[in-house]
């Protein structure tokens, strides 16, 4: 695939402009840290962070759904977190959910059970890995590693 440099920024504000009408109907509120541009193929991060966000607007609490998009340096990594304030994930889960159709028992929603799959993948193919934090009634924290963009040009 073409890599380029992405501005997790702009990919942000372009998923939450394909939900919008999803995150207005829940009155969910998304909030960021200040997100690097990572080299990487911008139409699968914009696949990512849709599926990861659309995944928090579907396995809601009662609450309205409150999602952070994080980002922190780690070395030659950052690592980019999305958590949210919903139903959480039983421990014995967290392996099985990046299984392809692996569909979480709760939840009546209808979906290929491929999203997750395809996060995965989309992690694997920048050369990082993906995890979940997350224990039920306390929400979930899906966290990616992406390697951090190498200076192609001079410094001014």
């Amino acid at each position: 695939g073409h890599q380029e440099e992405v501005d997790l920024e702009r990919v942000l504000v372009e998923v939450v402009q394909i939900l919008h009408d999803r995150i207005r109907s829940l009155k969910a509120r998304i909030t960021h840290d200040p997100l690097p541009t990572v080299l990487g193929e911008r139409v699968l991060l914009v696949q990512l962070l849709r599926n990861l966000l659309s995944n928090a607007l579907k396995f809601r609490s009662e609450q309205p759904p409150a999602i952070h998009v994080g980002a922190e340096k780690h070395g030659e990594h950052w690592v980019i977190s999305v958590c949210d304030n919903g139903l959480g994930i039983e421990p014995s889960q967290h392996e099985r959910i990046f299984e392809p159709f692996r569909r979480l028992q709760r939840s009546g929603e209808p979906g290929s059970g491929l999203g997750l799959t395809l996060v995965k993948r989309a992690v694997e193919q920048h050369g990082g890995r993906i995890w979940v934090d997350s224990r039920p009634g306390e929400g979930a924290c899906f966290r990616f590693t992406l390697p951090v963009q190498q200076a192609v040009s001079a410094p001014d």
